[in-house]
C-alpha cells in the first residue's frame, strides 16, 4: 500500500521504516526540513514531498504522527478521500475535533525519553499494544488501520476514546509528572543526585522526555489527569497518614498488594551486575557473554562512575536464568559486582 506519514519525528520515522520494510511504499513530510532530511536518509521514506504534494499522490492511509494540538488542527482540516489515522497520546478532543471522511483515532503504547528521527526504530512497535479507537468508524477503516498496525508488530487494541484517555492518564501521563517531580525534589536536596542508584534511574527515566511535548499532551487531557492526580495525592496523603500514626499494619497492606500486582505485570526478572572497566572492548566481552549463556536478556541498565573509572552493568534476566548468566560473564573475565 502507499502511506503518507505526516510528521517525521521518533514515531513517524519509526512507522516508515516499519512499513517500508514490510514492503510498502512510503512518502512524508514534516514542517521541519532537517527532520524530513533524516528520516529519508534512514530509508523510512521513499520520498518526501509538500503536504500537498503528499495528498496529491493519492495514498491509501494518512498517518498523523505529531503532537496532540498539531493533530487536532489538522483533522479539522485537511480534505482528503484517503484513510487518515494519528497516533496522539489522547484521543477524545481528536474525535471531537474531526471532521474528516474517513478516520480512525489510535495510539502505539510505545516509544521512548528521546525524540527526533535519530531516535527512531524499525523495532520500536514489536509486541507493542496499539490502540484503536472505532468510535463512529466504519468497520472496513478500522480493518485498514488495524493492517498497518499489525504490519508494523504491533497488536491492535480496541477502546473507546474516554477509556484510553483515562487509562493513559494512570499508566503514562501521571508517571511523567512523579518521574518530574522526583528529579526536582532530589535536585533540590544538596547532594542527594550524588547518590542515586539504579531505583531512582528507573522511576526518574521519564524525566529526560521532551518537555514541548509533554505540556502539549497534559493539556489536551487535563480532564482525565487531573481526576488521577487528585486520587493519586488522596493516596499518599492515607499513606502519609499512617506513617505518622506508626500503624505498620496499613503501610504493609499497601505495599504488599502492590507487590503482587507489579509481579502480575510479567515475568520475574533477576538482576546480575557486572563492574565494567574503563577501557576498550569490556562491551564487546559482554556480548560475547550473552551469545555463550543463551539466555534471554530482558534489559540493560549501565551506570557510568561519576569520576570516570568504568561503571556498572546490571543485565536483567528471567529468574532461574541467573547462573547460566553469571558464569558466562565470568568465562569472558568479566567481574561480578555485588
Amino acid at each position: 500500500m502507499r502511506i503518507a506519514v505526516v510528521g517525521t519525528g521518533l514515531i513517524g520515522t519509526s512507522i516508515g521504516l516499519g512499513l517500508r520494510r514490510a514492503g510498502w511504499e512510503v512518502a512524508g513530510w514534516d514542517p521541519d526540513p532537517a527532520h524530513r532530511e533524516e528520516a529519508a536518509g534512514r530509508g523510512a521514506l521513499d520520498a518526501t514531498a509538500s503536504l500537498d504534494d503528499l495528498l496529491a499522490l493519492a495514498p491509501d492511509v494518512v498517518v498523523l504522527a505529531a503532537p496532540p494540538a498539531a493533530v487536532i488542527a489538522a483533522v479539522a482540516e485537511l480534505d482528503t478521500p484517503a484513510l487518515v489515522m494519528d497516533v496522539a497520546g489522547v484521543k477524545a478532543p481528536v474525535l471531537a475535533a474531526s471532521r474528516l471522511r474517513r478516520f480512525v483515532g489510535s495510539h502505539p503504547m510505545a516509544g521512548r525519553e528521546v525524540a527526533g528521527p535519530g531516535a527512531a526504530s524499525v523495532t520500536l512497535f514489536r509486541g507493542a499494544a496499539w490502540v484503536v479507537v472505532a468510535d463512529g468508524a466504519d468497520p472496513a477503516d478500522v480493518a485498514l488501520a488495524e493492517t498497518v498496525i499489525t504490519a508494523l508488530g504491533a497488536r491492535p487494541v480496541r477502546m473507546t476514546a474516554a477509556d484510553h484517555d483515562l487509562a493513559v492518564a494512570a499508566i503514562s501521563h501521571l508517571p511523567q509528572l512523579l518521574a518530574s517531580s522526583l528529579m526536582n525534589e532530589a535536585a533540590d536536596r544538596t547532594d542527594a543526585l550524588e547518590l542515586v542508584a539504579g531505583s531512582f534511574r528507573d522511576l526518574t527515566r521519564v524525566a529526560a522526555s521532551d518537555p514541548a511535548l509533554w505540556v502539549d499532551v497534559l493539556a489536551a487531557n487535563r480532564g482525565p489527569v487531573l481526576d488521577v492526580l487528585e486520587d493519586f495525592l488522596g493516596r499518599l496523603r492515607i499513606l502519609a497518614d499512617r506513617i505518622g500514626a506508626g500503624d505498620t499494619t496499613e503501610i504493609s497492606r499497601v505495599l504488599e498488594r502492590a507487590h503482587h500486582e507489579r509481579r502480575r505485570l510479567g515475568p520475574q526478572t533477576v538482576a546480575v551486575r557486572v563492574a565494567l572497566a574503563d577501557q576498550p572492548g569490556e562491551l564487546a566481552r559482554v556480548g560475547k557473554a550473552f551469545e555463550r549463556s543463551g539466555v534471554d536478556v530482558r534489559d540493560l541498565q549501565l551506570r557510568h562512575a561519576p569520576y570516570g573509572g568504568g561503571g556498572v552493568l546490571t543485565v536483567s534476566v528471567r529468574s532461574g536464568d541467573e547462573t547460566a548468566m553469571r558464569q558466562a560473564l565470568e568465562a569472558e573475565g568479566l567481574l561480578l559486582a555485588d
